[in-house]
């Protein structure tokens, strides 16, 4: 397994970092905390996804919208202070956004050469659609890493995808961009209290798990080997979404899972590609706490072991 990790992910907010949950300098600190451990091997995409790709992906209102300061803030749930500017988001979120897409096609594209599986740091932004932007999701990666495959020929039409979502929110995102490919087969863990709550989307998940609120590890792990043992046939490729909003100190996953759980989702999660011998790119997903940082290099020891 290789680490996808690069500098430019890291989303350096500054003062707003105060108006929002979100962790964003996360992925230095677990490359930070993983580089010392020795014998994990770092790679990066060499530039960010260009706009003229992702252009391809977002509709024509979209596009308009990802230029409209107002737009770009609605989605980042943050308040229209006038000193945010178009370029300060496109400086310190739009770009590391579009390395993010970057690190999930890297991955992607090297896990169908290789055979194995690569973790990007970032990325996993499961509520963007290609004429919507929500929740902290700009860009749907994994819909953009998808189109270029199939553009360049790297996945073929008939071939079957697996999205494995074990972030506590409902990617609605991602079921309203597979909406209507049956090939890509969509499963989907999480907090059924919570937003997203569009019952169109949730519908189209393909192998649902809905948790109560308050949910423990324990419960939570049984629950995901229930649905990955409904896994099942041949696929191409593999997109896990594994957030860590799953845990206890999360302030909006409203689940209990500890650092330990998550390590031990992931590994079951693993396990179980490997039984059917999928390759796969993990994707980093939502996180609002600091011990994000803690589970997630508790989970790529407990894998890379």
């Amino acid at each position: 397994m290789k680490i996808i990790y690069n500098e430019n992910f890291n989303f350096d907010l500054g003062l707003l970092k105060h108006l929002h949950p979100f962790e964003g300098m996360r992925f230095r600190k677990i490359y930070d905390r993983l580089s010392k451990e020795g014998g994990i091997e770092f790679v990066s995409p060499e530039k960010p996804m260009s706009a003229e790709v992702i252009g391809e992906f977002l509709s024509d209102v979209m596009q308009q919208l990802v230029k409209n300061r107002n737009g770009v803030l609605k989605a980042l749930e943050l308040p229209k202070l006038p000193f945010i500017t178009q370029p300060y988001l496109e400086r310190k979120v739009l770009s590391p956004m579009r390395w993010g897409v970057a690190g999930t096609f890297y991955g992607a594209e090297n896990a169908l050469h290789s055979g194995e599986t690569y973790w990007n740091l970032s990325g996993g932004y499961h509520h963007a659609m290609r004429n919507q932007m929500e929740g902290f999701c700009v860009y749907n990666d994994i819909g953009i890493t998808f189109q270029q495959l199939r553009k360049s020929g790297q996945l073929a039409s008939d071939d079957r995808v697996l999205i494995i979502d074990t972030d506590a929110h409902h990617g609605n995102g991602n079921a309203h961009v597979f909406m209507d490919n049956p090939n890509v087969v969509l499963m989907d863990v999480y907090n059924a209290s919570i937003y997203p709550t569009s019952e169109y989307t949730r519908d189209r998940v393909d192998i649902p798990m809905k948790l109560k609120p308050g949910t423990d590890g324990e419960t939570y792990l049984e629950c995901l080997k229930i649905a990955l043992n409904e896994i099942q046939g041949d696929f191409r490729l593999a997109f896990v979404v594994a957030g860590t909003d799953v845990l206890t100190s999360d302030k909006l996953g409203g689940l209990k899972l500890t650092p330990g759980d998550v390590a031990e989702r992931e590994r079951l999660t693993l396990n179980r590609l490997k039984e059917l011998d999928i390759p796969a790119v993990i994707t980093g997903g939502g996180g609002y706490s600091s011990d994000g940082v803690e589970a997630t290099v508790k989970a790529v020891l407990k894998a890379k072991s």
